[in-house]
């Protein structure tokens, strides 16, 4: 849901080939990159004004990038810090995680790991700067921090994160796309006895399959043959922590099972590994779709769902808390204006009707690229569409176009006999991507289970 988006890296090594190298790797991904060869340089260009994350390597002459993380955290304790070790240092570097560094890397590791993991981290800076300038510019709006909105279902719903946020349960978080979960993990997070350490955070959805069972669970040395060392898992990694599981409905199955055991006996195992280790994570999950309806479609596992609900949050869509729209809208306006330099856009008739009228099926998310739009000028109530998107044909194409993928879906399911997993391998398309599509083209897959 963050509008805000900073892209600049305080990259810090003090070996001159490994900095150029990185450097160059984040500035091919479009990262704005300031280099230092010492810890001290990287500290004295580092304030509390600085918006981007730091990628440090954890070795060097002098201060170190352990003595960096604490100092940094000392000036702004949310700024993420991504430390790069060798393999000797691989259990400094967990511990920093567990005391609230962002993550670590451990050498080698291919220049695709070192853009994912900063994309990350400057993901969550994203979503934190916005909470904090929520609270900055309008701190007598409402209470509740980043839940905005006096409506009735709203207002529960921050009663109801203040008073279980300290009840040291898992947690599971339903809501249509755009509502605003990951801000409602955070908020149980910031509320929890765990909140000094940093929330562990894993997208289901945005990671191969392949590789989401080394993400969660780890790996162990030699467990296949391109695994040279170990990796800590994300679990392990939330140690005495939260761990966030976002887009939960997004894991095959076996990750789901697996999980579930993990869960059972708060004990994980590392692919390749032969003795299990335990953990002590806080687990708030959160899905786009109704989880009990995936169970009975065939593509949740029942006992993690049992597993998970022991506590359920469900957040209202913005079409049913229709009264905070106009505030919502208001203070996006006013950001959008700040963040582009341009005066908040006239709350004309045409505006005020579309915001009462419209369903806001991407609900906060699309509220806030609708304020954008206005101040821009991109928006024509005579369209009732963004102003790039003139095409008399357009409205008649995206039909076509709908049509046309909800019968290859459908076609694909029938091939495969109903199987979820047969009919993904063979669209190719991730399993997030999967079930937006059969949500948005109204596909029920339980018709397709019960065919030969």
């Amino acid at each position: 849901m963050s509008t805000i988006k900073p892209d600049s890296i305080l990259l810090i090594d003090d070996e001159a080939d490994v900095l150029t190298a990185h450097g160059q790797s984040l500035e091919l991904a479009g990262f704005k990159v300031h280099t230092f060869s010492s810890a001290e340089a990287g500290l004295a260009a580092f304030s509390d004004s600085f918006d981007g994350i730091i990628v440090c390597d954890l070795r060097m002459p002098g201060m170190d990038g352990l003595e960096l993380f604490r100092r940094v955290k000392e000036i702004d304790p949310d700024v993420p810090v991504i430390l790069v070790s060798g393999h000797a240092d691989i259990a400094t570097a967990v511990n920093a995680v567990r005391q609230g560094a962002y993550d670590f890397l451990s050498k080698p590791f291919l220049p695709e790991q070192l853009v994912l993991t900063a994309q990350r981290a400057l993901e969550r800076r994203a979503l934190t700067l916005e909470v904090r300038q929520l609270r900055d510019t309008r701190p007598d709006a409402v209470e509740g921090g980043p839940l905005f909105g006096t409506s009735s279902a709203i207002t529960a719903l921050r009663r109801t994160i203040a008073q279980v946020a300290e009840i040291d349960v898992d947690i599971l978080i339903e809501g249509e796309t755009g509502t605003g979960k990951s801000l409602v993990a955070a908020m149980l997070h910031a509320q929890s006895t765990r909140s000094r350490r940093q929330m562990v955070t894993i997208d289901c959805g945005a990671i191969p399959d392949a590789l989401l069972d080394e993400e969660l669970f780890g790996v162990a040395q030699g467990a296949y043959p391109a695994a040279y060392k170990s990796r800590v898992g994300r679990l392990e990694l939330a140690h005495k922590s939260t761990l966030f599981l976002d887009a939960i409905d997004a894991a095959p199955i076996k990750v789901q099972q697996k999980l579930h055991r993990a869960l059972e006996v708060r004990e994980v195992t590392p692919l390749g590994a032969n003795q299990s280790r335990p953990f002590d994570a806080r687990i708030v999950a959160a899905s786009s779709s109704q989880l009990a309806e995936r169970v009975q479609e065939g593509t949740f596992f029942p006992t993690l769902l049992f597993r998970l609900n022991s506590l359920t949050l469900k957040i209202p869509p913005l079409r049913q808390r229709r009264e905070d729209i106009p505030l919502l809208y208001g203070l996006f306006l006013e950001q959008a204006a700040k963040r582009y330099g341009r005066k908040p856009a006239a709350l004309t008739p045409e505006i005020y009707r579309y915001l009462r009228s419209h369903d806001w099926p991407g609900n906060v998310r699309e509220l806030n690229r609708f304020a954008e739009q206005n101040v821009l000028g991109l928006w024509d109530a005579k369209l009732a569409a963004p102003r790039i998107d003139q095409s008399p044909t357009s409205d008649k194409l995206k039909t076509r176009v709908a049509e046309f993928e909800k019968a290859f879906i459908e076609q694909t399911l029938q091939e495969a006999g109903g199987d979820i997993q047969t009919a993904i391998a063979s669209l190719g398309l991730p399993r997030k991507t999967f079930y937006d599509k059969v949500k948005r083209l109204n596909i029920a897959l339980s018709d397709f289970r019960s065919r030969p």
